[in-house]
């Protein structure tokens, strides 16, 4: 039996990060005496690892470090935490530094060195399809959800896997084309679902939702970022400090939930 980790948006360099329970959950990934913890071989982390600059109006205004690199560092100094027997696969998000137009390249080496020096990390572009012991993993930032939920009626942020099981629908992780998403025009279409993963897993809207849909496990990872005043503008209400588990031998999903001193 082995469970992989599922994370993402950390948003580092915000003045919201949620850096004390990000730490308790590292704690708890180091404790040696935790059954579940012994079985953990996998962490993946679904984007957005630092609040980056000028993303979105104002946000100097909410910034603890007002650098990306200052911002990576930050990051790049938890997650080398990571116990180096679990193996840690990360794709980029919109906030982080490198290109914006999706398919998105993994992160650049010039601000995030020592993650690729690091033995237990993997680097990917966004999307990227990973297996697991067997279970094919569909990576995806999730910058689409915005324009799904936007377009489709029904649809709200309250329940993200809705507009995913969209995506899976449409085989496609940008099945919009002209909204808020920028498309990069490349040869081959990197967005194409070719085959059909066990888990989608994406993050994105910071809200923590999972679901079943014919046979995929669909997930939504939340964030370790506590509810921005643009969240509070638009409606956004965050679930973040929660990790998500999943048992690889059954897809039984767990939460573990990092926003209480029980895990210390």
């Amino acid at each position: 039996e082995s469970y992989a980790v599922l994370i993402s948006d950390l948003h580092v360099g915000s003045k919201y990060f949620l850096e004390a329970e990000f730490i308790r959950f590292l704690n708890w990934l180091s404790s040696t005496n935790d059954e579940i913890v012994r079985k953990i071989r996998f962490v993946c982390i679904g984007g957005d690892l630092i609040d980056g600059i000028g993303i979105f109006p104002n946000q100097d205004k909410e910034l603890l470090e007002m650098d990306t690199a200052k911002q990576m560092k930050h990051a790049i100094d938890l997650l080398a935490r990571i116990p180096k027997h679990i193996k840690v696969f990360l794709i980029p998000g919109n906030h982080d530094p490198g290109r914006r137009a999706l398919p998105q390249p993994s992160l650049p080496r010039k601000d995030s060195e020592l993650l690729y020096s690091l033995d237990n990390f993997t680097m990917l572009g966004n999307p990227s399809l990973i297996e697991l012991n067997g279970v094919k993993v569909l990576m995806y930032h999730g910058q689409s959800l915005d324009d799904i939920i936007a377009t489709t009626p029904g649809l709200t942020y309250s329940k993200p896997s809705e507009a995913m099981k969209i995506l899976l629908k449409a085989r496609h992780l940008s099945p919009i084309y002209g909204q808020r998403t920028p498309i990069a025009p490349e040869q081959e279409d990197m967005m194409v679902i070719n085959e059909v993963p066990d888990i989608l897993h994406s993050g994105h809207v910071h809200i923590i939702d999972v679901q079943n849909y014919r046979g995929t496990l669909i997930v939504n990872s939340g964030a370790w970022q506590a509810q921005t005043k643009f969240q509070q503008t638009v409606g956004i209400v965050p679930t973040p400090g929660i990790a998500i588990l999943i048992n690889l031998a059954t897809l039984q999903p767990f939460q573990m939930d990092f926003n209480q001193l029980n895990h210390i």
